[in-house]
C-alpha cells in the first residue's frame, strides 16, 4: 500500500521562486531510493506562504529507510546550510 508524506514548509514571500527552483533541479538520490513512487511541490495560489512537499513511498518501510539513510541526512544537512545563508 502507498504511503503519503507531507511536509509543510513555511516560505518567504520573495523566496517562493527560489524554492520552486531548487526543487526542480534537486540532484538527491531520493528518486533512486527504494521504495520512492513520487515527488510533487505544492505552491499556495493565495496569499498563504506555506508549501507542501508531498512524497509518495511503497510503505512505510521504505520511507524510513530513506530517512535513517546518509543520503536522506545529507541532502537535509545541506538544505539547512543552504537556507541559514
Amino acid at each position: 500500500m502507498t504511503v503519503v508524506k507531507i511536509n509543510a514548509i513555511t516560505v518567504p514571500a520573495d523566496s517562493g521562486d527560489e524554492l520552486a527552483r531548487r526543487f526542480a533541479t534537486r540532484a538527491g538520490k531520493v528518486d533512486e531510493q527504494d521504495g520512492f513512487e513520487g515527488f510533487e511541490l505544492l505552491r499556495p495560489t493565495d496569499d498563504r506562504h506555506v508549501w507542501l512537499v508531498v512524497t509518495r513511498w511503497r510503505d512505510e518501510a521504505a520511507f524510513e529507510a530513506w530517512t535513517a539513510g546518509q543520503d536522506f541526512q545529507r541532502a537535509h544537512a545541506r538544505a539547512g546550510a543552504e537556507g541559514s545563508s
